[in-house]
């Protein structure tokens, strides 16, 4: 049996998980500590699934800085994220830039693409 105590980033509240595997729950583990029903959601997907948002910035040309802010569209699994960080590391592009443009499409197959976080001319 699994037990693992974690810290919840689902809300401000950041309550004192205990999460516990029990393969006769619905979900197939047990929440304790949670004060709503984020928490609950959250530490089951920390310990089966745990993904992330990533955010970073690329290089760019003719732009008034030399960095774009990026992010991604959706949440990647965490063991993916080093992985991404090389492609995004390699990128370059050329101003001008929208806010929500696709800079990365479909990243690592994922389904999640990397989009910029502002614009840029």
């Amino acid at each position: 049996m699994k037990k693992r105590e974690m810290i919840c980033i689902a809300c401000p509240i950041g309550c004192h998980l205990e999460v516990i595997e029990d393969k006769t729950s619905e979900g197939g583990y047990i929440v304790k500590g949670a004060t709503c029903k984020r928490g609950e959601v959250y530490g089951v997907k920390e310990m089966s699934n745990p993904t992330r948002l990533l955010t970073s910035t690329v290089k760019i040309s003719g732009g008034s800085l030399k960095r774009l802010p990026v992010r991604t569209s959706s949440d990647i699994p965490k063991n993916r994220i080093f992985d991404c960080m090389k492609l995004i590391n390699a990128v370059e592009v050329e101003a001008p830039i929208e806010m929500g443009d696709v800079i990365i499409e479909d990243i690592l197959g994922t389904g999640v693409d990397i989009i910029a976080s502002r614009s840029l001319h």
